[in-house]
This record gives structure tokens, C-alpha cells and sequence, in this order.
């Protein structure tokens, strides 16, 4: 369940990258430029974390059946 999550909010950072980009402009001074790449790193450290989330997560253990115990019958 957490690795559907981890990729739903990948494929939405990865979207919102790609609609950001081109209208954010870093060569700009000030506090536009500052915004910009303050922007794209926070937006880069997003996209890592879930990455590591899904690369990363522990994987599901199947637990193996334990075979029935017969009681025996005991005659005294």
C-alpha cells in the first residue's frame, strides 16, 4: 500500500517538475533567482525520498504453513 503512495506522489512531483521548469528562470538575481533554485532543490529532495521509499522498503515475508500437529491417541 505505502509503495502505491510513494509512486502516486513521484509521478505528481515528476509533473509539477515538468510543468515548473521551463517557467522558472535560476539565471535571474534577487529573490527570484533564490526562489527558483530553492524550488527545484526541495522539489529533487521530494523526488529522493520516494525514491528511496520504494527502492528501499522491506519486502513482504510469506510465511510458510506450519504443518498440522496430529494428536495422538494414547491408550493407558
Amino acid at each position: 500500500m505505502k509503495k502505491n503512495r510513494y509512486l502516486l506522489c513521484l509521478l505528481l512531483s515528476g509533473l509539477m517538475l515538468y510543468y515548473a521548469v521551463p517557467r522558472l528562470h535560476v539565471a535571474f538575481e534577487g529573490e527570484q533567482g533564490i526562489f527558483a533554485i530553492s524550488w527545484l532543490a526541495f522539489a529533487l529532495m521530494v523526488i529522493a525520498g520516494n525514491l528511496t521509499g520504494i527502492l528501499y522498503s522491506p519486502k513482504k515475508q510469506v510465511q510458510k504453513p506450519q504443518p498440522r500437529r496430529v494428536k495422538k491417541r494414547s491408550f493407558h
